[in-house]
């Protein structure tokens, strides 16, 4: 197996940008933090631990996140990971950097990375979606997210506007708010909602769907339940 060779652990990326797939080494000793329920298949020598990530008042609020920590134990080992979302797969190497990603894009990261949700508000929140919260990653390491979708790397110089929706990343720096298109006729009826406005320099990931119109569209095909 070809695994490419970055600052940080080793891995490969597969089946991009329908159904990413992500296989990474992890030296021994070294650990990885992934996904809950993102594991699909590794090594016998990988050792889990669970963590909650945000603490237990977040949880019960829903802004928190599982996170699974693999150990290498005597000796280097590989573990494959699966997104729950049918899409792309993104790594970053942050390097005493901060990363901003929408509540359901965090996948995997190096273990001194440091993966933490933040509370935006009410209005902020309607930014990463129902749950009302950002993860924070930051710190010196891999980081890999995912999308709904294929993603695509948007350069920032200035300013630049992106449907809520399709937005899986930002980087920190980057200045917004959250505003609507048009009024609210525009918001209600007109089939777009709303956009966050970026200010700044910085880099920004967005993903080519969104959930809430795929929704829409599988809505009028769902079996419906008889009256008799």
């Amino acid at each position: 197996m070809e695994l490419l060779d970055k600052k940080g652990f080793e891995f490969k990326m597969d089946c991009k940008p329908d159904y990413g797939f992500l296989t990474v080494r992890i030296p021994s000793g070294q650990k990885l933090k992934v996904e809950a329920a993102a594991m699909a298949a590794m090594d016998t020598n990988l050792e889990m631990k669970t963590k909650l990530k945000g603490g237990l008042a977040r949880f019960l609020s829903g802004e928190s996140i599982f996170i699974n920590e693999f150990t290498a134990k005597n000796g280097d080992a590989d573990i494959q990971i699966a997104p729950a979302c049918p899409g792309d797969l993104e790594h970053v190497y942050l390097d005493n950097e901060t990363i901003y990603l929408q509540n359901t894009a965090f996948l995997a990261s190096a273990e001194n990375i440091t993966v933490e949700s933040k509370w935006q508000g009410f209005t902020r929140g309607f930014f990463s979606g129902e749950s009302f919260f950002l993860i924070k990653c930051s710190g010196k390491g891999d980081l890999w997210f995912n999308s709904y979708g294929g993603i695509i790397q948007i350069d920032v110089e200035d300013g630049y506007v992106i449907d809520t929706g399709h937005i899986v990343a930002f980087t920190e720096g980057l200045a917004y708010d959250i505003s609507r298109v048009g009024g609210y006729k525009s918001l209600f009826f007109s089939g777009e909602g709303l956009v966050c406005r970026f200010r700044g320099k910085g880099k920004v990931w967005i993903q080519t769907r969104k959930i809430s119109p795929f929704i829409s569209w599988v809505n009028p095909f769902r079996p419906a339940k008889s009256n008799n």
